[in-house]
């Protein structure tokens, strides 16, 4: 058995319990690409992997990570487009916190020469999650408002400048210091809340002239709900991403739903099948990429860690610290 280093969960629980050890390396299927993983991303998923409640979708690898980039050891015998030795960047089920990593190649992109790795594993999960976000779920358009929560997040800070690309009048984020906020500024926010200071609905109404918001983007959940709902104008468009202040609404008024005639759609990216992954992959490819490229939209990278620190990687991003994406490098 050949094997390799990665990173393992010895129990689920904190931070803590994770280690590097030996594991079996992946063999490629005909459809698969094999990658020497260079970096990857740390995101909320894994957090939730780690401590034993998110598991990976059938067929994935059960270890943590789902964004990575490396160069192309193997490729499988169905294998189109790609070549030993090109640098690439993908979206993975599982497996990325390793020496190695195997991925559909359809979801897989070649990765410009003027990237880097650490700026190659920023982008699949971030980016995608916030596309999906805003054009698909939200529908955005030129001349609407939009508010974005956790505006400094790793998938915020690219919602902002996909939202100000497209053309959004009013682009207002929250976010738990003004530090933060000031950033989201230099990114293209047009307004920012300080949620720990003051209630984002009202401010939210003040900002546009008690219209409410086109489009919303949603990381809390519960503890939200009734102020999203407030927040949102007619006609509104809000998706929900994440649970980060619970699942569950109590003695609620739902009646703005039915009188304001909003859409609320929840939205996750790991479970959708290959087809749509591949096509929202493309879409990032054609639409964004470029503008990466050009420095047009800019990747906002807050830690990289040797992945012998992964403890401190995970450590970071539980602690809300973070301004863009927490990036790991194998060593």
């Amino acid at each position: 058995m050949v094997t390799m280093q990665a990173i393992v969960v010895k129990v689920p629980g904190g931070a803590s319990q994770l280690a590097t050890g030996d594991v079996k390396r992946p063999v490629p299927k005909p459809t698969d690409i094999l990658v020497r993983v260079h970096a990857f991303g740390v995101n909320r998923l894994d957090i939730l992997q780690r401590s034993g409640n998110y598991p990976p979708p059938p067929g994935a690898s059960e270890l943590l990570g789902v964004e990575f980039a490396g160069v192309i050891e193997e490729l499988g015998a169905e294998v189109l487009g790609f070549s030993k030795g090109e640098r690439v960047a993908s979206l993975v089920g599982g497996g990325a916190y390793a020496e190695y990593a195997v991925v559909d190649y359809r979801l897989a992109f070649a990765l410009p020469k003027s990237l880097t790795f650490e700026v190659g594993a920023s982008i699949p999960e971030n980016w995608m999650t916030a596309y999906k976000a805003l054009f698909y779920s939200c529908q955005i358009k030129a001349g609407d408002d939009v508010l974005i929560h956790a505006g400094a997040s790793g998938v915020g800070c690219a919602a902002i400048q996909l939202a100000k690309l497209v053309g959004a009048r009013k682009i207002i984020v929250t976010a738990g210091s003004q530090d933060k906020i000031d950033r989201c500024f230099e990114w293209g926010a047009t307004h920012g809340i300080n949620y720990k200071k003051e209630q984002f609905a009202n401010k939210v109404s003040e900002i546009t002239d008690g219209k409410g918001v086109d489009c919303l983007v949603d990381f809390v959940g519960g503890d939200y709900w009734d102020a999203n709902l407030a927040a949102l104008g007619m006609d509104g468009r809000m998706v929900m991403l994440g649970f980060l202040g619970g699942a569950a609404v109590h003695n609620t008024n739902i009646s703005p739903i039915l009188r304001k005639r909003l859409t609320i759609q929840g939205s996750t990216l790991r479970s959708r099948d290959l087809g749509f992954q591949s096509e929202l992959k493309d879409k990032i490819v054609t639409e964004v990429l470029p503008h990466i490229v050009s420095g047009k939209l800019k990747v906002v990278i807050d830690t990289v860690y040797p992945w012998t620190d992964i403890q401190e990687a995970h450590k970071r991003m539980e602690s809300n610290s973070n301004v863009g994406k927490i990036v790991v490098v194998v060593n």
